[in-house]
């Protein structure tokens, strides 16, 4: 069983409350349960966290090297700025998806760069909490076929 880290970042908290324009109005606990029930289905566990500190998540990365299969990130604003949470994710050499829940792309201009996206396997974006749901799906392909297992 493939063991899955998820990380929500900075004010990923107020999920259902902040900009519903943006990021929707499941709450992050909506949100986390979204993700639980999906790993139940793949047959993967997933442990969700959130911080608003960047230390913080940087531990959690630090500390899932060797402990999980993968790491699903949404690193909200630290997307455009953290590059200490970048140097962790390629420091610990777990396959990343990065997840956003609006399209980065399409909004304001400083929000279109990625500093993770270089060392993560890739991003989905704009599909709001389901987002997460496609990262699982693509990590645990990406696992399956990395072990051998091919498509399922």
């Amino acid at each position: 069983m493939y063991r899955i880290l998820v990380l929500h970042g900075p004010n990923l908290n107020l999920l259902g409350t902040r900009e519903p324009q943006h990021y929707g109005r499941e709450t992050l606990a909506e949100v986390n349960a979204r993700i639980e029930r999906a790993a139940a289905a793949l047959g993967v566990s997933v442990d969700c966290r959130q911080s608003n500190h960047e230390g913080q998540l940087i531990d959690w990365i630090h500390e899932a090297r060797g402990e999980r299969d993968g790491l699903i990130l949404n690193p909200g604003a630290y997307t455009h700025t953290s590059y200490a949470i970048r140097d962790a994710v390629a420091a610990v050499g777990l396959p990343t998806v990065e997840v956003h829940l609006s399209n980065i792309h399409a909004r304001e201009p400083f929000r279109h760069v990625s500093v993770i996206a270089p060392v993560a396997l890739g991003q989905i974006a704009g599909f709001g909490p389901y987002g997460y749901v496609l990262a699982l799906h693509a990590l645990v392909q990406h696992l399956n076929e990395r072990n051998g297992e091919g498509l399922r």
